[in-house]
């Protein structure tokens, strides 16, 4: 799935799940330390469990980010399943 982001640096993320699992994430622009970070982070994990622990993270009062953005593709991938 390609996801475009809205209110963040990164435009879009590239996200591959097996089932109810994170296979992988790979964001297209953004903080590249960070983002490739959160995307080691979470391959392998639980979709619901990523969505837990990153929906809601607000950067720079922005009321999202990337790993909130991730999120809500997840929640969107997720609702289609």
């Amino acid at each position: 799935m390609t996801y475009t982001t809205k209110g963040t640096c990164s435009r879009q993320i590239e996200i591959e799940t097996e089932g109810d699992t994170v296979k992988s994430v790979q964001f297209i622009g953004g903080c590249a330390g960070n983002t490739a970070g959160i995307s080691r982070l979470v391959a392998g994990m639980k979709i619901q469990e990523v969505i837990d622990r990153l929906k809601g993270t607000d950067c720079r009062g922005r009321g999202t980010s990337c790993p909130d953005q991730l999120a809500q593709a997840l929640e969107q991938i997720k609702s289609n399943q």
